[in-house]
């Protein structure tokens, strides 16, 4: 066969299409081009006879070969939860106590408990568990609740405040500002600003102390050092979940707080809530 004559530009159709000069030719694709393009189209039938790939009401087109990504994923899932049955069956029959004192068994805890931290806690407490304002710091040693191991179980377990849990961790501040005048109040402040060593109005301050005492003790005890069994924080430190300086604390008594924590049981499993409770509890400041 004769080869065709090479075409120089000129000899090309345009578009019709001109712009200070400059024509648009109406030139033909490369060949190459054309047969990856076709060559495109026969993968992507290919590729939807084998795989899922049309989108339906409920779901897609199952394809030939019935693959699932999902599936995928859910049989690794599997896999591992196999290989982990043992240890967690022995997880869950160790007192948390007695965690720490297996190698093998305190790794699973710690490791898995990291992961489950990472997932559903850092969101509040911090990757590091540092805790922000009005979320709790779990690296130090100051508990509402308390920290150690079972209280740390319990309190992930059921939650602080979470209504739908009736063993929830349960308590709730008066807003005073609904119950003394201003002045009372402010009186109080001062006193617990001189009770946590910090700078205050001594004459406030002990015109403070009685109305701290008839308001507040039945919570905070008479030396604001709190109670664990009510979920009142010691005010006599320098640790503070909302803050500790005047307008803080002037704000906190006169609006309260009320701090709400989710119940994680049914959430996850009870191996994962030992797991973090364990995890957090080898963070620093457990008890």
């Amino acid at each position: 066969m004769m080869r065709k004559p090479k075409m120089n530009d000129e000899d090309y159709p345009t578009t019709g299409h001109e712009w200070d000069g400059i024509r648009e030719y109406d030139k033909p694709m490369p060949r190459w081009w054309l047969w990856t393009f076709y060559l495109c189209i026969l993968f992507s039938i290919g590729y939807m006879i084998y795989y899922p790939a049309i989108p339906l009401i409920n779901g897609a087109t199952k394809g030939v070969l019935g693959y699932s990504s999902r599936a995928e994923v859910q049989g690794e899932i599997d896999r591992v939860n196999a290989q982990n049955a043992d240890i967690e069956k022995l997880l869950l029959a160790t007192p948390m106590e007695q965690i720490a004192k297996d190698p093998d068994l305190s790794r699973f805890a710690s490791a898995g408990g990291a992961a489950v931290f990472r997932t559903y806690c850092a969101q509040c407490h911090g990757a590091g568990a540092q805790g922000a304002k009005g979320y709790p710091n779990l690296q130090d040693d100051d508990w509402l609740w308390g920290g150690d191991l079972t209280t740390l179980e319990t309190t992930i377990r059921h939650g602080i405040r979470h209504d739908a849990d009736d063993d929830t961790r349960y308590s709730e501040m008066p807003k005073f500002g609904e119950i003394l005048p201003q002045e009372e109040i402010k009186q109080i402040a001062e006193y617990v600003l001189a009770i946590s060593n910090q700078d205050h109005d001594v004459a406030l301050a002990m015109l403070g102390k009685p109305l701290f005492i008839d308001n507040c003790s039945a919570c905070h005890g008479e030396t604001g050092l709190g109670d664990r069994e009510q979920g009142a924080p010691n005010l006599a430190d320098a640790l503070w979940l909302f803050g500790g300086d005047r307008d803080t604390v002037l704000h906190t008594i006169t609006n309260s707080r009320f701090g709400v924590m989710p119940a994680w049981q049914g959430r996850i499993t009870d191996a994962q809530i030992k797991q973090v409770a364990f995890y957090v509890h080898q963070l620093g400041g457990g008890e």
